[in-house]
């Protein structure tokens, strides 16, 4: 079937972890050779789905369901953790302005996972479904978020006559750099990508200005990728790869909330890379006629 297959830092002692959990890491044991962190599936064969195939594919999200764990949570979870102690300003940032609604979101999220199967919600932690344990910082706001889910979380904020990256926790760019776009309107973030002309960036600030908080939205993507590695970052100014004759399929999950007291747009970004062999037939056979191998 092509289309739908269904839906502390202060507690942690990072170099026994690191030790322990290399594998999650993705490092080949005694070879110091980085293994790819992959999905086994997609959620959905985009290029199969008319709907996600038109600029900008917006659907409504139906069930809520924005943050998902998945097979490959425990091995992005552990890149997540050695991204952000590694370099948390490559990764993160927070504008004062936006500093409102990421206290708002670290609430709703925490209050989310309360209810959220393999999560052990605390007073000061929270235990992963894969064992992970991370001390809760409400003045470190997104990057606490960041360590607990898979999603990349970006806060976007209305300013004049349009919305800004305001905040964000970003592991895993695919070819852009936070330091660049923070601070930055819609038009600003998307002004290197092609079909990103001003027709289409009045029709995305209409949308950002249409999300309600009852109807969250979303939307996903799929480039075939040479290297499959989850962080990607490209300054502006630096060549594209080319993606051609590339082993794997990277696709986005991205999703828009509306928070309800700060007004605040979340745009979360949920990653998967899988390889083109482990697609089913039809779906991998659609890829090969939409040009994209």
């Amino acid at each position: 079937m092509c289309g739908e297959r269904g839906f502390a830092v202060g507690d942690v002692n990072w170099s026994e972890m690191i030790g322990t959990r290399g594998l999650a890491l993705g490092l080949m044991p005694g070879k110091g050779k980085k293994m790819p962190i992959l999905q086994k599936s997609l959620p959905f064969y985009v290029w199969c789905d008319p709907r996600l195939t038109r600029l900008p594919g917006i659907l409504p999200l139906q069930d809520d369901g924005w943050c998902v764990v998945d097979d490959a949570f425990a091995a992005q979870m552990a890149e997540r953790d050695r991204l952000i102690v590694a370099a948390p300003e490559a990764v993160h940032g927070l504008l004062e302005v936006g500093r409102p609604a990421a206290e708002e979101l670290y609430d709703i999220v925490l209050a989310r996972l309360a209810k959220t199967e393999g999560y052990v919600v605390g007073p000061l932690r929270v235990t992963r479904p894969d064992g992970g344990v991370v001390a809760l910082d409400r003045g470190q706001p997104m990057l606490t978020l960041g360590r607990l889910v898979q999603e990349d979380l970006c806060l976007m904020l209305k300013d004049g006559d349009e919305h800004v990256l305001v905040g964000a926790v970003l592991c895993f760019p695919a070819s852009w750099t936070l330091a660049e776009k923070l601070g930055r309107p819609l038009i600003g973030i998307h002004g290197t990508v092609k079909p990103y002309d001003g027709e289409m960036a009045k029709r995305v600030q209409r949308l950002f200005d249409m999300i309600r908080v009852e109807n969250p939205l979303w939307r996903m993507n799929a480039l075939v990728y040479v290297n499959p590695d989850l962080h990607q970052p490209r300054r502006e100014g630096d060549p594209r790869t080319d993606r051609r004759g590339g082993d794997y399929v990277r696709s986005e999950r991205q999703c828009l909330l509306r928070l309800p007291v700060s007004d605040a747009v979340l745009f979360s970004i949920h990653t998967y890379v899988v390889r083109i062999v482990d697609l089913p037939a039809e779906p991998r056979a659609a890829l090969a006629r939409a040009g994209m191998e």
